[in-house]
């Protein structure tokens, strides 16, 4: 018998609703028109349209998709506007991997401890031989 999983239960928020288009150059990316509609399917005039632009970056380490929101009110200013918003975001993320590289390096690793007992997680580390 399997023990009982706290499982949250799944729901989308009506309120909450887009109706999708997607236009892409096939090539460079995608823009990701988001259109609000009410509970029953019909156009929500009372929220804004919102636009986010999709590509993949090729890396050493293999291909890495950015997404980012665009700041435009059309989609003629959201196709504008797709290569400066690519960008922001591109600063963004190479930023916070420049962070977590840094921490990544200024984490200590004293010896006689395995990667387990970093965080204080228990006793010594090892086995029942100790150096003195």
């Amino acid at each position: 018998m399997s023990p009982q999983r706290d499982v949250p239960e799944l729901r989308i928020d009506a309120a909450s609703l887009y109706r999708e288009e997607l236009f892409t150059d096939r090539r460079v990316g995608s823009i990701r028109k988001l259109m609000p509609v009410a509970p029953d399917g019909t156009d929500d005039k009372t929220r804004p349209v919102v636009f986010e632009g999709q590509t993949t970056l090729l890396t050493p380490a293999g291909p890495m998709p950015l997404s980012f929101e665009i700041d435009a009110h059309t989609f003629a200013e959201a196709l504008e506007r797709f290569s400066g918003a690519a960008q922001v975001a591109l600063e963004a993320m190479l930023k916070e991997l420049d962070e977590l590289r840094r921490e990544r390096a200024s984490s200590l690793i004293v010896p006689g401890q395995s990667a387990l007992d970093i965080g204080n997680l228990g006793g010594p580390s090892g086995g029942k031989i100790r150096r003195p």
